[in-house]
């Protein structure tokens, strides 16, 4: 039986490095935003749908990100619209991620894991988490982030304390070592006896 993991954190958490961890265990990682790149490249599912409602969007024959962006900011019914196409490529992108593996354990990277209700089909979340302080400091230290992007950000997203109480598994990634001995830990626990 195969355990799904989600594994989420808010901006700065260290949500992408951990993946990585987990992927260099030997554990698979499906990759939200990877899946939804790779659905609006030329030739990717998503481009000719986009194409039939948002003709602008098409920039070289693959979706622009930012033209979408400005598509959104100027009509509020458009994000749904979006959402309406991509949500159900997705879906079908992680099922075949789903039906490719035949391991113990696979992971899904997903930003807006509680947000989407991800949490419905996952059998247990975990939530990369630090101070606030050390969030933002992590978060600013990117070049052309300023406070008031991260406020946005931050507003858009599920607030960490919340993350937290919903969450299965919490690992905090205050160091690189820290947070691997904890995902291997973890990796350890989710596959059971017999692999630990």
């Amino acid at each position: 039986m195969t355990h799904l993991l989600g594994l989420t954190g808010s901006i700065g958490m260290g949500k992408s490095t951990t993946a990585q961890m987990f992927h260099d265990e030997g554990i698979p990682v499906w990759d939200a935003d990877a899946a939804v790149h790779e659905l609006y490249r030329k030739g990717g599912a998503a481009v000719v749908p986009i194409s039939a409602v948002f003709p602008d969007a098409i920039v070289d024959g693959a979706v622009s990100r930012d033209v979408l962006k400005q598509i959104i900011a100027a009509d509020t019914n458009a994000i749904g619209q979006i959402e309406q196409i991509v949500h159900p490529l997705v879906a079908k992108h992680r099922q075949d991620f789903v039906a490719a593996h035949n391991d113990d354990l696979l992971v899904f990277d997903i930003p807006l894991l509680f947000e989407t209700r991800a949490d419905e089909w996952l059998d247990s979340v975990l939530v990369v988490t630090v101070l606030p302080e050390i969030q933002r400091d992590r978060v600013l230290a990117r070049p052309s982030m300023t406070k008031a992007q991260l406020d946005v950000i931050l507003s858009r997203q599920m607030p960490d304390d919340q993350k937290r109480k919903r969450a299965d598994h919490i690992i905090e990634t205050l160091t690189l070592d820290d947070t691997r001995a904890d995902v291997r830990k973890l990796i350890a626990k989710l596959k059971g006896p017999q692999h630990a």
